[in-house]
């Protein structure tokens, strides 16, 4: 006598489906809302750090990062341990002098969160140098013309975002704050691999060319590429 054939039925099949489905729509949402959330911390660090900037001037009529240490360390109070050479800009030639001091002079003065300390050497993950960005890269403030534009780029005050920044993001982040095109507006992409202070060659963007199409009337962010590691910078 045959023993009967055992296996599962249409309707247990259909229910593995519908929870394998369930659970596949799960992780899809919250990927979808990790990246909301940063996007909504890179928008709301880089609005923030130019406010800062900007009221700091407001307040002090010095540039932070800039203002020597001795009357900085007199203005605001406690211990100041960097500072510029007060020329009325804020120089970066190769030098981490002020960029890193602009954050200590904003952070003590108490127009940013943190605690960071003004070294004179690249900030790291590590060395309270400067904020990091969501996905542990370094934030800078910095003078350079390494930026996506329709023509050739002039040498601008500018926030660099960070690298690791997946292109998604970039994109998320430029149709939040700008005009979603990486070569106008006040955010834009990186232009290369060469950063804006000497030594720093793989600061703007691991994968520029990755990041940016530019084949078509308007430049896009490249999503089809998928890169992960690209790289934005606001315009002040």
């Amino acid at each position: 006598m045959k023993q009967p054939q055992k296996g599962f039925t249409l309707i247990e099949i259909a229910i593995v489906l519908v929870i394998i489905g369930l659970l596949l729509g799960g992780i899809l949402k919250g990927q979808e809302l990790i990246n909301s959330a940063r996007v909504r911390n890179l928008a709301d660090s880089t609005s923030g750090i130019q406010a800062a900037y900007f009221g700091f001037m407001d307040r002090y009529r010095k540039v932070p990062g800039d203002w020597g240490i001795s009357a900085a360390d007199d203005a605001i109070g406690g211990t100041i341990n960097s500072g510029g050479n007060d020329n009325g800009r804020l120089d970066n030639s190769g030098d981490w002098t002020e960029p890193n001091a602009l954050w200590e002079h904003l952070s003590k003065a108490g127009f940013i969160s943190g605690s960071y300390v003004g070294p004179t050497v690249q900030p790291t993950t590590t060395n309270k140098a400067a904020p990091l960005n969501p996905f542990n890269a370094a934030m800078v403030v910095a003078r350079s013309d390494h930026y996506q534009d329709t023509g050739t780029p002039s040498r601008r005050l500018l926030l660099i975002v960070g690298r690791g920044t997946p292109v998604d993001i970039a994109r998320e982040l430029d149709t939040k704050l700008d005009d979603s095109n990486p070569e106008t507006g006040n955010l834009r992409s990186a232009e290369d691999p060469s950063g804006p202070l000497t030594g720093t060659s793989d600061w703007d963007s691991g994968e520029a060319g990755a990041c940016v199409d530019t084949t078509g009337a308007d430049a896009i962010w490249d999503v089809e590429k998928d890169s992960q590691d690209c790289n934005a910078v606001y315009l002040f």
